[in-house]
């Protein structure tokens, strides 16, 4: 009998986190990277297009041709793509700064506190989906001896005057022990079920009514937060917030779709987002001193891709015409039959979607911030690599989604990265001079570009000539243009003066794509406010929802195009709205009905589909726009700098 050889096993380490694996000969070493646990930015998901996961290949050899993503230079000091290389040997492969993935933007959005909440119209009621009941009952006699649960059901009616509350076989298991051990007096969990009546989730003995708590979340392509609820006196007692895990996947939402076909990939992405999601709830649980038990209730909002992939469902026809989702409004669920670490009582409420591009954050921030109950024309947007917009009051809403891609998120830049430590976030520069003003995050020396900062350079590099309204140099306006190898480009740093020791530079080819994106934004704006038969200048109140939409400077968004000339006190900030509106659905049954209406007032416009949406995308790829008399401050600002420069 002939004896099968083993399979030959390698170590890989990766530093700078110093996690050592062993894996087959020929492993992915990208693949390597995420079964181990270690983060490498992959923006693209691993199919080779983007060039975020370089590597340094420190100790051992793969196998990797040199793709147009790495440099002859780079490929010379043994700088690799991890998704195009397979281990041969022996490894040690350094993950240079620009690839990581750190924490500095999670912690800044932390130490920025809640969202806000001032915009929110109208009044609702304080009345949790979820409520305790404190229930005594006689005990069984040989005159009464009925069930223990016709018992409780009895007593229940006399409580709330319903007689038609459901019972979870959980509680059917444990009924008789827990009424004894209570001497007659327990409590009861009221959930209100999809049907809008009364399901009976859990008991306890004795009065527990003071231990009483649920869970937000907003499940972000790129983060997840969450905040513990304290549902007796609608308190925040802990939040917190972590870096999605599927980020290794893929940083948009197109590129884990496409992850999902693959064999098992459905799988390992849901088990990315539930293993993110029991981080979080530990370390919410841990600081509040509550037990896992005392949860009985989960509000999760996201975008229509990450509701499905957190409920196990194949997303594939989301991509394909005519965009369909597998379900827009999702059954509640046990939080344990998705993998959360929660009791078996616990469930989840999906905040509904609207369509596949459309998806229950939206509806969220709409109801947090009251639109559906304002007669102000309201203009929402969530700016990010999907930007959604909703325009409507509380008669009527239509809304659509614009994909402006990743460079809002620093995605498609040369030197482009996630709002971290060290990105540079703000830039002016002085109109005589030229000389340039630098900030980042942090204050620590430059090692990239994140989306906030590209708006900024690129305004301020309008105004004062240094670029065109195409967004192309003047190669003799500024000493710090100069040719590279994808063209003209402008020095922003010098090696010597980076975290990267390389120099930081922004190319025409980056400004192209930031204008594509900004251009997909405020068209779709544009296609969506004259749809309903209105122009930007009917606008009342443009509320700007979202991580990013946060940390934009409106005089830079303007400048560019990105947003509409509007008078800037009709611009609101709320930061998350996703968050906001799963909480106020956790605290409110009135709020949780008002998601429901609104993700079925909305009026879905396909833009995909639609001429007049890239009729205006084409006249937006100018800076601010092609139709200058559409941005008349940016064009009183860009005319008096011409006279600046004349002079």
């Amino acid at each position: 009998m002939t004896r099968k050889s083993a399979t030959k096993r390698i170590s890989v380490t990766f530093k700078p986190n110093n996690v050592t694996t062993a894996v087959s000969e020929k492993a992915n070493l990208l693949a390597t990277a995420i079964d181990a646990g270690v983060h490498i930015n992959a923006s693209c998901g691993g199919i080779g297009t983007c060039g975020t996961c370089k590597v340094l290949i420190e100790k051992g050899s793969v196998d990797s041709k040199r793709t147009a993503m790495v440099s002859a230079e780079e490929y010379a000091r043994d700088i690799r793509q991890a998704c195009q290389s397979r281990v041969l040997s022996d490894l040690v492969a350094h993950i240079p700064l620009e690839s990581r993935l750190e924490a500095g933007v999670l912690e800044r959005e932390m130490a920025g506190g809640s969202e806000a909440q001032a915009v929110l119209a109208g009044g609702w009621r304080y009345n949790p989906p979820l409520t305790k009941l404190l229930v005594k009952l006689t005990p069984p006699t040989m005159k009464d001896n009925s069930s223990d649960l016709s018992r409780l059901q009895r007593g229940l009616k006399q409580i709330c005057g319903q007689n038609n509350i459901s019972v979870d076989m959980t509680v059917v298991r444990k009924l008789a022990a827990v009424l004894r051990d209570g001497e007659w007096t327990v409590t009861a969990s009221l959930l209100r079920d999809d049907e809008a009546a009364m399901r009976l989730i859990n008991i306890e003995p004795g009065d527990t009514r003071s231990s009483f708590y649920g869970l937000a979340f907003d499940i972000g392509t790129t983060g997840v937060r969450g905040q513990l609820l304290d549902l007796c006196r609608g308190n925040v007692l802990a939040q917190g917030l972590e870096y999605n895990k599927q980020i290794s996947y893929g940083a948009d939402v197109i590129s884990r779709i496409a992850c999902c076909a693959k064999p098992g990939g459905l799988k390992k992405l849901q088990k990315a987002v539930t293993a993110t999601i029991n981080g979080i709830i530990s370390e919410l649980l841990a600081e509040a001193g509550i037990e896992a038990d005392d949860v009985g209730h989960m509000v999760v909002a996201g975008n229509t891709t990450m509701i499905q992939l957190l409920l196990g469902l194949d997303p594939k026809y989301m991509r394909l015409a005519p965009y369909v989702p597998t379900v827009s409004a999702a059954p509640q669920v046990a939080a344990a039959a998705l993998g959360i670490d929660l009791p078996l009582h616990a469930y989840v409420y999906t905040i509904p979607s609207v369509a596949s591009y459309v998806g229950g954050d939206i509806v969220a921030g709409v109801v947090g911030t009251g639109i559906q109950q304002s007669q102000q024309l309201t203009l929402y947007i969530d700016i990010g690599t999907t930007g959604e917009i909703v325009i409507g009051n509380a008669d009527w809403m239509v809304t659509a989604s614009a994909s402006a891609g990743p460079a809002f998120e620093g995605g498609g830049i040369k030197h482009g990265i996630i709002a971290a430590e060290g990105a540079i976030e703000d830039f002016s520069i002085n109109s005589v001079s030229l000389e340039p003003d630098i900030h980042t995050i942090g204050g620590s020396p430059p090692k990239g570009i994140c989306g906030a900062g590209l708006i900024n350079i690129v305004a301020a590099l309008l105004l004062v000539g240094v670029i065109n309204q195409k967004g192309k140099f003047h190669h003799k306006a500024d000493k710090r243009v100069r040719r590279g190898p994808d063209g003209y480009e402008y020095l922003l740093a010098v090696a010597a003066e980076t975290a990267t020791g390389k120099d930081i530079v922004l190319t025409e080819v980056d400004i192209d794509n930031l204008i594509r994106a900004k251009a997909a934004m405020y068209a779709g704006c544009q296609t969506l406010i004259q749809s309903v038969g209105a122009s930007c200048a009917d606008v009342e109140r443009v509320i700007i929802a979202g991580t990013f939409g946060s940390h934009i400077d409106i005089e830079s968004a303007v400048t560019i195009g990105l947003l509409p000339d509007l008078p800037r006190e009709r611009f609101i900030f709320i930061g998350n709205g996703s968050l906001l509106g799963a909480r106020l659905t956790a605290f409110s049954t009135d709020i949780l009905d008002e998601g429901k209406r609104v993700a079925v007032m909305m009026t879905n416009l396909e833009l995909s589909q639609n001429s007049q949406f890239m009729h205006d995308y084409v006249a937006a790829l100018f800076l601010p726009h092609t139709h200058i008399d559409e941005f008349p401050s940016v064009k009183s600002s860009l005319k008096r700098s011409k006279q600046e420069t004349t002079v």
